[in-house]
Parts: structure tokens; sequence; C-alpha cells
């Protein structure tokens, strides 16, 4: 349960607005009678009446209001008299004498006229003032920490909860018997770490894991994102860490746990502002002190997750702050198995369902990604009336997921669709050329997502960690199978093979500048260091940090590759021209092949190529 409030967001009210206008609008004609109104004695209203001066009069309980038929010398055309009896009047009238009433006021109505206005001025006045405080916040506060509180009872999530990062868990489970017991675990004069990191892709359980930690040892848990720290007015950012380390310290044993350290850690001089009296700096430095101030024997324990460790500030990972990280990267095979088991439990499987299948579909995934394919898939299922979620939901999941959701009513005329299929074709016969290859799981010229006309879906067998160049160079060919199977059947290149052309590129110039793999350029890297855990599209473009004569060696070598790829990949098509037309025409009428589909194709090319190289393509699946 959070025992701080979120953030409200103050919308300007309408009813203030009118309450304004009316309160304006009333003053103002109160203002107008008052200017054009004259308070005389009753006597000189009576004057009046008898010099026929008077062409109107209103008679209240209490006063007379009259209208005057010519204005007086100061431009006002009504009186105002007290009442007076008329028999007294008539008296007064004979004595001579000026006369005028006056109203008498008891203490009560003195006390209700005051109070009453000054009551309910009072009441718009706090309510404007309480929505306004909740929307902008109080200047008084607004040093407090922003950390949302998680009392012991609220936190339902425990290590079973979290699966695919079994060397993670291990290393937070000493964390965890610390808080649990602090005088057990340090008897031989061991010390907690100050900070424990959390680093790894997006997706991978990060904050997951940390909520998992505080759940299993049953102690507080302080969360904060790093972007919360820091606001418009200076000094805000460190008082905030100071309220946050003061909570933790009156709330101990207790974690502290800062998502996206990044926002907050970045190294100080890094964003191009110059001195140190940067806010976000300021906030750094605080930080810092506190992890000096604070004794790892009182039982807090500060953990961070981020997926940029590379931009932090080398202060924060020294000994003595954070003094451990954890990997948390993306699963394996079986770690994928076990995640699954995890989110499958949440839906109606079918009895043939295995987790294994489904975990040799999808490599590369993260648990997010697992859970979210679990939804679609799910989805797709209860889309058709199905009774159950069953393999095939699973795959047209990973079909949406990887290459984005089906078009069919994107029509293309006949010779685009002929292109296509013959492009698609082509990638999946270089690739059942190549031995050893990925089997090839699909083949479709059903457009989808935003530009895909159709794509070509291999799966790899098992998780690979390493690469050669042979199978590198076997990856190039496959991927340069549409544009050589354009130029052979059409004599004429299209737009289609665009992204297969980019990714042929950079594989080669990662051949040739990152992994040193080209002879004629040598064992040299020649790429500044490229963050670890984030696929920048911004970062994908060459960055040399060679001299021009060795950066036109290896444009000349990144040429090379692509031309020799290029230039195999056309020589199997045209061993097996027969198997390419036909296949393409099947294709045609059928639209979508289907393992069972590519088996007869796939012997027919080990006929038709005479003895290849054994080499081994790359995973993935190849989108045109």
């Amino acid at each position: 349960m959070e025992k701080t409030p979120a953030g409200r967001d103050w919308r300007f009210n309408v009813g203030y607005l009118l309450f304004a206008l009316i309160a304006i609008l009333i003053l103002h004609r109160m203002w107008d009678i008052h200017q054009q109104t004259e308070v005389i004695l009753y006597s000189e209203f009576a004057n009046l009446l008898r010099e026929d001066k008077v062409s109107e009069v209103v008679v209240g309980d209490q006063a007379v209001r009259a209208t005057l038929k010519e204005p007086t010398p100061d431009g006002r055309k009504q009186v105002l008299a007290v009442r007076v009896e008329p028999n007294f009047a008539q008296e007064l009238e004979a004595a001579k004498v000026k006369y005028s009433g006056q109203i008498e006021h008891t203490w009560i109505s003195t006390l209700l006229i005051w109070m009453v206005p000054i009551a309910i001025f009072y009441f718009f006045w706090s309510l404007i003032t309480q929505r306004m405080s909740q929307g902008l916040g109080s200047i008084m506060s607004v040093g407090q920490s922003k950390a949302k509180v998680f009392v012991e009872k609220d936190i339902k999530i425990g290590f079973a909860d979290v699966a695919g990062v079994d060397e993670a868990k291990e290393e937070l489970q000493e964390i965890v018997a610390f808080l649990r017991d602090p005088t057990t675990h340090g008897r031989l004069g061991a010390r907690i770490p100050k900070g424990i990191l959390l680093v790894g892709p997006p997706g991978t359980g990060k904050t997951l894991l940390a909520r998992a930690v505080a759940g299993e040892a049953g102690v507080p848990f302080f969360s904060i994102t790093g972007s919360e720290f820091v606001e418009m007015f200076v000094g805000v950012g460190a008082a905030r860490v100071r309220d946050l380390f003061a909570q933790a310290r009156a709330n101990t044993p207790c974690i502290i746990f800062i998502d996206e350290l990044d926002a907050l850690g970045r190294a100080r001089g890094i964003s191009g502002l110059s001195g140190g009296h940067d806010e976000k700096e300021q906030t750094l430095n605080q930080l810092l002190s506190e992890l000096d101030g604070f004794d790892p024997t009182i039982g807090v324990v500060l953990l961070a997750a981020t997926n940029r460790p590379e931009v932090l500030d080398p202060a924060l990972l020294r000994a003595g702050r954070f003094d451990r990280q954890v990997s948390v990267d993306r699963p394996d095979k079986n770690g994928r198995v076990a995640i699954l088991n995890v989110h499958l439990k949440k839906i109606k499987l079918a009895e043939n369902v295995d987790p294994a299948q489904i975990s040799a579909l999808t490599p590369g995934f993260t648990g997010a990604d697992l859970a979210n394919l679990v939804n679609e898939a799910a989805m797709l299922a209860t889309r058709r009336q199905a009774s159950s979620v069953s393999l095939d939901d699973f795959t047209a999941a990973v079909e949406r997921v990887v290459a984005g959701p089906e078009k069919r009513k994107r029509l293309l005329n006949p010779r685009e669709r002929q292109i296509v299929a013959y492009h698609e074709m082509g990638h999946a016969i270089v690739a059942m050329a190549l031995p050893d290859t990925d089997p090839i799981k699909k083949v479709s010229i059903i457009p989808r997502g935003m530009g895909a006309l159709g794509y070509t879906m291999q799966m790899p067998t098992e998780d690979r960690y390493l690469m050669t160049r042979t199978e590198l160079l076997n990856r190039m060919t496959v991927l340069l199978g549409g544009r050589a199977a354009e130029m052979a059947v059409f004599r004429e290149a299209t737009t289609g093979a665009a992204d297969d052309l980019q990714r042929a590129t950079e594989m080669a110039r990662a051949i040739v500048t990152r992994y040193g793999m080209e002879p004629e350029i040598g064992q040299a890297s020649f790429v500044a260091e490229r963050p670890r855990y984030l696929d920048l599209p911004g970062l994908g473009p060459f960055q040399s940090e060679a001299s021009d004569e060795t950066n036109a060696k290896i444009d000349a070598a990144i040429r090379k590759l692509v031309d020799q790829a290029f230039d195999r990949a056309t020589a199997i098509l045209q061993n097996c021209a027969r198997v390419h037309k036909d296949s393409a025409q099947r294709l045609l009428d059928k639209e979508t092949f289907g393992e069972d589909d590519l088996a007869p194709i796939r012997a027919a090319v080990t006929q038709c190529v005479a003895g290849p190289s054994k080499t081994t393509a790359g995973a993935g699946a190849e989108t045109s």
C-alpha cells in the first residue's frame, strides 16, 4: 500500500471562472447602484413629494427608494430614505423639524452580517488553495521524497515468481539472508554490500527481482525512479535524496530501490553543461555523500537498476558504493521455459502444448516479451472463439510480434506479388542450399506491419553466443538471396531489398571493423565501444577511428564481402532455377508455406546443388 499519494495533475476548473465572473458582476452592479443612489433624510423625501419632483416610489419594509423626474446636480436619479411611521411623520412635519428613520440592529443580526460572508469566502478560498496544492505541491513539501513505500504485507512477489534468471537470484539470496537475520549473517565480520546494481537489457526483470528481494525479506520497500529526484527548482533533488535516506533509516531494516539510475547517475559533464552547479550534478553528489555516510550494518540496502551502465558516473561504481553488479541477461532456452511456465498458468492452455516448443520459437525474447507473447496468443485464441490456446496460436503470436500483424486488405498488383514471391523464395532456397543452416519455418507473401510485403522465417535450433566468419558470410548470403532472385528473374532490382541490403552491409562492416576477421585489414578494431544492452538506432552508422587511407581499404573490403555474398546467392539460384520458379508459382497460389510445404522444396534444392561447402547460416527471420 502506498503511503505517499501519487502526484495529481492540476486542471483548470470552469467552475472557478464562472464563480469569479458572477462575483464580479454582482460587485459591479452594487457599485453602479451606489453611484446612482443618494441617501437622504425622510423629511427631505417628504419635501420632494410635495414639490412634485418624484416620478416613482418603491416602498419597502425598512426604506423607501424614489426615482426623481430630473437628476440632481451631481447626476443621480434615485434617492433612498429610511421609513418613519406615517402618523409620527405628520407630527414632525407640523413641528417643522428634520427627521429620518434608523434601522436598529441586534447583535445577532450584526454577527450574521459579518460572519456569513467571511465564512463563504473562506470556504471557496480553502477549496481553491487545496486544489492548487494537490496539483502543484506545497512549497514546504517540495523537498520531500516521492518514493512509494510498500510495507511487508503489500509485497506478494517472491523468488518463485521470478524465473529465467537463476544466477541473479543466487546473487541476491544473501541480501535476503542478511535482512532476515543480520546477526547470524555478520558473525564472521562480513558486511552486506552498500549498493547492488542490476544491469541488463530492457524487459529482463530487474524491477521484478528487486521487489522479489523485498518480498522474500519481508521488509519495507522504498521504490522511486531516478527522474523523480530532479525538478525545476534548484536543490530539490538533493533535498529529496536526503529525505529518502532519512525515511529509510527510520524504517530499518528496509530496501531502497532506484529504477532507471542512469537518469540520476549520468557521468558528470556528459550533458555538455559546464561547471558543477547543474541540478543533476548536485543530486548525484548528494547521493554519493549518502552512500558514504550510512552504515550497512543498520539494515538499509540500496538496489538500483539500469540498462545503460556505460553512462554512469565512475564514482557511483567504485568499491564502497555500488559494491556489486548483478547481470540480468536475456534468458536462454531453459530460462524461457521457466518463464513461460509462470505465465502459462494464467491462461487456459491446450493439453498438447509443450513450453519447450514455444521456447524454441522465441530465441532472444526477454521475460517481458514472453509475457506479451502469452497474452497475444490468448487474444488470438479468443478472437477465433477457441476453448483453449493451442501451439498454432503461439506461432501466430510470434509472427505478429516479430513481423507485425497481417495486412490482408493491402492489395498488390499481380507483378508486385510475383516479385515478392520470387524474392522470398530466393531467401528460402539460398538458406536451404547452405548445409547446417537453421531450418526455414515459414514463407509468406502476405503483407505484414508497416512495410513488409512478405517474409521468410528462420528459427535456430539452439541458442548461439559465438559465430565464425564463415557463419557470418552465410548469413549475408541468405540476406542477399532476395535481391539475387530479383536480378536473376526480372533483370532489375526493386526497393523491396532495402532492409536486406542494410543488414548485410552492417554485418560486413562488423566483420571488417569490429571483429577483425578480414585479412586485408588485419586484427584490429576501428569502432568506438557501443552500449552493451541498448540497440539504439542512432548508433548504427559506422564511426571510424582510422585514417583516411585505412577507411578507403575498409570500404573496399566491405564492398568485396557484399559482392561475394551476392555472387554466391546468384550462383545457388541459377543452379536451382527450376525449383525456384516452381516454388514461387505455387507460393503465389497458396500465399503461405509451412514446414510441410517446405519439405519437398528442401529435398529438391539438395539435389540441384552440387557439393556445397558445409557452413551454417546465421539465425534470425529475414523480412523484406
